[in-house]
């Protein structure tokens, strides 16, 4: 009404003079005005599944094609994944983009000294370790036995630290001096091949990765890899790994897929100078082989091998590892007076 004088309220439901308002019995002072007893409870929210992609150039993308195909994982429940996800399904484009990456980033990753390689391989067994729980549990989820799975990551980390103390001792062991006849000075020099094609074993999906992805990359190759297509999984959160890591975009890149249809196609390309192939598939083998040659390309294959073969302390690691991607340049100089 006119002339009547209103009366400012606060939230703690009391008007300036500190009297309680009508209907303000019960809220709690100072605070919010409570839920009524009989009111619903919040839906459970809904979970936010991963998106799988492939790992190119330092990002992580999907299939051009807009393929996937399904990975199925242990009935262990250990995340919020759901039983069936979907994972890019590699396709000939997308091989050839990788490669090109690779290609662009060779001679940056080659000019490097071969101690900085190092410290970044080291950087790189930092990471693994910082997120082995989480490595572990993929491994669980692909398949693997939980003791299996932490003997795996142990030794893939492991497998990073030996790369990253062998990275500036290469040279040492591979190249020398000649013996000639004639006033010079003859030596042999090992060198990085380039782009390097390699199809991971299928089994053990993390450390078989490793273990033939960083003799590539120590003595400044680049490489394409394709993951296991039983575990493609646990290869990505590899790649994250390397995108938290100090390595290079271009220097690791990762596809997803299936072997026949990636095996060949690399095997022909030819910016891949070289191709190292574990596959179960003989006659896969014998095409690889024919492909590589076709484009002469240093071309290996090799029947698939159990998790004991791997953690053996010769497989995977040490100079034979190394050596089949290097090629030898010749240098001869003349003896000074």
């Amino acid at each position: 009404m006119a002339g009547e004088k209103k009366t400012a309220t606060s939230v703690t439901g009391r008007d300036d003079d500190g009297t309680t308002l009508p209907g303000s019995a019960g809220l709690p002072r100072g605070g919010p005005i409570a839920r009524h007893a009989d009111s619903e409870a919040p839906a459970p929210r809904v979970t936010v599944n991963k998106a799988y992609k492939m790992y190119v150039g330092g990002a992580f993308v999907r299939s051009e094609s807009g393929r996937y195909f399904q990975v199925r994982g242990s009935a262990v429940g250990h995340d919020t994944d759901p039983p069936t996800v979907n994972v890019p399904r590699a396709s000939r484009k997308d091989v050839r983009d990788a490669v090109l990456v690779a290609h662009n980033a060779k001679v940056s990753w080659a000019a490097r000294t071969p101690f900085n390689r190092g410290q970044i391989l080291y950087r790189l067994a930092e990471v693994l370790e910082s997120r082995s729980s989480e490595l572990e549990a993929s491994l669980v989820r692909g398949g693997t036995d939980a003791d299996d799975a932490a003997a795996e990551v142990d030794a893939s980390i492991d497998r990073a630290v030996f790369y990253a103390g062998m990275a500036d001792k290469v040279s040492a062991l591979v190249a020398t001096h000649n013996p000639v006849s004639g006033p010079h000075f003859g030596f042999s020099i090992p060198e990085p091949m380039g782009v390097i094609g390699v199809i991971a074993p299928e089994k053990p999906t993390l450390l078989g990765l490793l273990s033939t992805v960083l003799p590539v990359v120590t003595t400044g190759n680049t490489a394409v890899a394709l993951a296991s297509e039983l575990d493609p999984r646990t290869a990505i959160l590899f790649c994250e790994c390397l995108a938290t890591s100090d390595f290079p975009g271009g220097v690791i890149n990762v596809l997803t897929g299936h072997p026949f249809e990636v095996a060949p196609i690399m095997a022909k390309h030819r910016e891949v100078t070289g191709i190292d192939a574990w596959l179960s598939d003989a006659e896969l083998r014998t095409q690889v082989e024919r492909l590589g040659a076709d484009s002469v390309k240093r071309a290996k294959t090799h029947a698939p091998r159990d998790l004991e073969f791997w953690l053996g302390e010769r497989q995977g690691q040490g100079i034979g590892w190394v050596e089949p991607f290097l090629e030898t340049k010749t240098v001869w100089h003349p003896v000074g007076l």
